[in-house]
């Protein structure tokens, strides 16, 4: 039999969430990052509709020039670079450094069911939405009828 035990007395419950409290314990044991980082690598969401595939790369900082999207071997490659703000007197110096700079690469295996030269790219509030469509001359699923 399990024994239950709560804690009725509302003065003896801590005030705050144990993950709050357990993130601040660990920030504070480690070690404070003040360089920017040479590469990173942003984060991707990858939808599927019924037109073909989205892409979605968080890209916060990142310039359209600075940006390469490559297709070869049934490989797609997105990779630039984030420049880092330099230390000036006119510019602080870095305290604390959780975003990422540098240079980043990022490669996906697309099906053979993409059509690689319709593929589109944008480049809105620092997310890369590249669209995908499905290659209407191949077919992947067909029902044959039996006779």
């Amino acid at each position: 039999m399990a024994t239950l035990l709560y804690n009725n007395l509302p003065a003896l419950r801590p005030s705050r969430a144990f993950n709050a409290m357990l993130n601040d314990m660990l920030r504070d044991t480690l070690p404070a990052v003040n360089q920017p980082s040479t590469s990173f690598v942003p984060q991707a969401d990858v939808l599927e509709s019924e037109q073909g595939y989205e892409l979605h790369l968080l890209l916060p900082g990142v310039a359209k020039d600075s940006l390469n999207i490559d297709f070869q071997e049934g490989k797609l490659t997105v990779s630039g670079e984030r420049k880092a703000p330099e230390a000036t007197e006119n510019n602080p110096k870095f305290r604390r450094v959780e975003s990422g700079y540098g240079t980043f690469a990022r490669s996906f295996r697309l099906p053979d069911t993409v059509d690689v030269t319709a593929i589109e790219a944008q480049l809105t509030d620092g997310v890369l939405h590249l669209t995908l469509p499905f290659d209407q001359k191949k077919v992947t699923k067909h029902q044959i009828e039996v006779r």
